[in-house]
């Protein structure tokens, strides 16, 4: 069992209010199971929540899934059929997808909108890093005579998505002055935006963005969203930052961008592959950022999910509304 951990400061970010379910859909209330592995965080937000925890797996009618892997998760399925709701301990679940799409019987929730907040926060550290040249100065081994670099205030931002991520970002770019622009699946209005486009207008909005920030769901639709042609359409003086998913972005193409000047830098705290190999070419980038994956670091979101699961297990047993419902049509 693990050790305590800090409370996080962190709250959760939800883009859609959480909606009751319908009676059918609502699984069987019971005891709640933590695995494959126990956690002590997690034991306490499942009992926080009002429910009994079980390391009687048979007995067990909910779990809280602590491991990324979508195979045994199947595998734990297929062998305890009593199971009616699954939390995952993800934000994206597109690693899950098959298999929610194969168990459409079974009530799936997220941490989606849980690690918005220090994802946005991340964000927001790359564009400024990348803005301000950040990567030429920690090279440098002598002072440089030519004060270069850009200011946030007043540019133009485009993110795609509007998740918890999207939103949390808005707030904090709020203090710089920018024109932001949405890009989502709906023209929806997003508070906070200057404007929302369809995905299909993303090729029209690019050419305006200073600052183009990927934070959407990482779908067989959204594959490769950012590719040769869309890099193309962006000003050679804009930035890319992803903190998404990295199949969002064709790695090729944005390292030949770059490469080519094409664009002024690329902020990725994920990436296609991943981890990144080395000796790959964005490694040698001097126009890019790349951080391991850290947008979100276990001690950052582990009392966020210990918070999602307590709201959650309180649904669970009392008939309230689940947060992170995942829509397996959608695939997040």
């Amino acid at each position: 069992m693990s050790q305590h951990r800090p409370q996080s400061q962190h709250r959760a970010v939800t883009a859609i209010a959480a909606e009751p379910l319908a009676d059918e859909l609502r699984p069987e209330a019971g005891a709640v199971a933590i695995v494959p592995e126990l956690d002590d965080l997690y034991v306490a937000a499942v009992r926080a929540g009002g429910g009994r925890v079980t390391d009687d797996e048979d007995e067990a009618r909910a779990i809280v899934w602590n491991s990324h892997s979508a195979a045994a998760l199947g595998g734990y399925l297929d062998a305890h059929p009593k199971i009616g709701w699954v939390q995952l301990p993800l934000a994206g679940v597109d690693a899950y997808a098959p298999l929610i799409a194969k168990r459409p019987d079974l009530l799936w929730t997220s941490a989606k909108g849980s690690f918005a907040q220090p994802v946005a926060e991340h964000a927001l550290t790359l564009t400024l890093g990348l803005l301000r040249e950040l990567p030429k100065r920690v090279l440098a081994t002598t002072w440089d005579t030519q004060k270069t670099g850009t200011s946030l205030f007043g540019l133009e931002v485009l993110i795609v998505g509007a998740g918890g991520i999207a939103l949390e970002l808005i707030r904090l770019l709020q203090p710089f002055g920018v024109t932001i622009t949405i890009v989502r699946r709906s023209t929806d209005p997003v508070a906070g935006a200057d404007r929302t486009v369809t995905s299909e207008h993303l090729l029209d909005v690019l050419p305006d963005a200073d600052v183009v920030v990927i934070a959407a769901a990482f779908t067989e639709s959204t594959k490769q969203l950012i590719g040769e042609v869309e890099l193309k359409a962006m000003r050679d003086t804009a930035i890319l930052v992803n903190i998404a998913r990295g199949g969002l972005v064709d790695t090729d193409a944005l390292a030949g961008a770059l490469a080519s000047r094409q664009i002024n830098g690329a902020g990725l705290d994920v990436t296609d592959p991943e981890p990144l190999p080395d000796g790959h070419p964005l490694w040698r980038e001097p126009l890019a950022i790349i951080t391991p994956h850290v947008a979100d670091t276990p001690e950052m979101v582990q009392p966020l999910l210990a918070a999602r699961i307590q709201e959650n297990v309180e649904a669970f047993l009392g008939h309230g509304r689940f947060v992170g419902v995942v829509d397996a049509k959608l695939g997040y």
